[in-house]
């Protein structure tokens, strides 16, 4: 895998789960890590190369608090990876599991979650990372999405939401071709994050992936050099494995899914 040295990445959302993954892995690869969200612990994260900014992806004023500092420290932002979202909180509510509710019985605040601390978080950061990837006519912004975009999975809120990802997606990356900027949706398998493993028993994880396999992921587009080709594409994580050619960290490249699998 390509060298990731001099590059700086910020991965929002980046604590636990598949965020987690992401930043140790281009840790790993020699990149600068900045983490954000509300769950950071400010400073050093215990990780090398890895910086904590804590910030509340919903309100506007600490997110560029954030990245002026990722900005002033680091000089410039190479790498976005959209990993924070909202809306997975509280599914039980009064003792009613609610995400798998139809529309008409979903809690409000579902949707509002879903756009806030997803959607739109993921493009006021884009926005400001993007100012100086246009200006430097380099860069690589990530937005981590999911089948639901395509399918019907869980309840409405979290369809529209992703597939509002993946059109933001598309739309940013007209606009950032002709500067050299690429933008991609990346769309995990199952992922071992600490949640989905506290219900290890009732699920077959026989084709599931760590969180360290989306890093990987991510790091080999970070690498490559002809990245550009891809962008405003929805790219599948075990597909991308596929291309470039590496395997999860146990040594296993699951599966790639297709719509018609999930």
């Amino acid at each position: 895998m390509t060298s990731l040295d001099g590059r700086v990445a910020v991965v929002t959302g980046g604590t636990a789960g598949v965020g987690r993954g992401i930043a140790g892995v281009l840790a790993e690869q020699g990149a600068r890590v900045f983490v954000t969200g509300r769950s950071v612990p400010e400073g050093g994260l215990g990780e090398g190369g890895i910086t904590g900014l804590r910030c509340d992806h919903r309100v506007d004023e600490e997110v560029i608090r954030a990245f002026e500092r990722i900005v002033a420290e680091a000089g410039a932002i190479d790498i976005l990876v959209n990993n924070v979202w909202g809306g997975y909180e509280r599914m039980v509510e009064d003792g009613v599991f609610t995400w798998s509710k139809p529309f008409w019985e979903q809690p409000l605040w579902r949707w509002d979650a879903m756009f806030q601390a997803g959607v739109r978080a993921s493009y006021l950061a884009s926005q400001l990372a993007a100012r100086g990837m246009v200006a430097r006519r380099i860069g690589l912004l990530v937005n981590i999405s999911f089948w639901a975009a395509q399918k019907h999975m869980g309840n409405a809120a979290y369809g529209v939401s992703k597939a509002a990802t993946d059109k933001l997606t598309a739309d940013m990356a007209v606009e950032l071709r002709s500067f050299g900027v690429t933008a991609v949706s990346l769309y995990p398998g199952l992922v071992r994050t600490e949640k989905v493993m506290q219900a290890a028993a009732w699920l077959d994880l026989s084709n599931s992936e760590s969180p360290e396999f989306i890093g990987r992921a991510v790091a080999a587009l970070a690498g490559d050099p002809d990245v550009a080709r891809f962008s405003g594409a929805v790219l599948v994580a075990a597909s991308v494995a596929q291309e470039y050619g590496f395997t999860d960290i146990d040594g296993k490249v699951p599966r790639a899914l297709t719509l018609a699998d999930v």
